[in-house]
């Protein structure tokens, strides 16, 4: 017996070692992972509101038949943008206003796997509706 002690020691601390890693990666998956969602989320929400913010630019509203005034468009998004103190994207044209913002979210528990930041994206559109 005593033998099968010998071969077997550091078995269970490579099996320790190893079962750890895997619930640090499964936390840092759980807790980064939401905070990724979070952020993409948060992300999408200021971009979809600048965008409506810019299409509130409009002109042609007695022809029944609105439109949007570009440059208007382009600088009440701005406004938005600096009010969230966020920085993004602006295209507009006589149709439609398209905001796209990003922002980088930093790990915190997948940092020790290797992974430091992802950054996430969002562009939303907003058009001038008729009714």
């Amino acid at each position: 017996m005593a033998r099968s002690q010998i071969h077997d020691e550091g078995f269970i601390s490579a099996f320790v070692v190893s079962l750890t890693m895997t619930f640090i990666v499964c936390a840092g998956l759980a807790i980064d992972g939401g905070r990724v969602v979070a952020a993409r989320i948060k992300v999408a929400d200021t971009a979809e509101n600048a965008a409506r913010a810019g299409a509130q630019a409009l002109t042609d509203l007695r022809t029944g038949v609105p439109r949007i005034d570009p440059p208007q468009a382009i600088r009440l998004s701005q406004l938005y943008l600096r009010s969230v103190q966020t920085q993004g994207r602006i295209e507009a044209n006589r149709v439609e206003v398209c905001v796209t913002v990003s922002a980088v979210e930093q790990m915190t528990l997948l940092r020790l796997a290797g992974v430091d930041a992802r950054t996430v994206t969002a562009t939303r559109c907003a058009q001038p509706v008729v009714g």
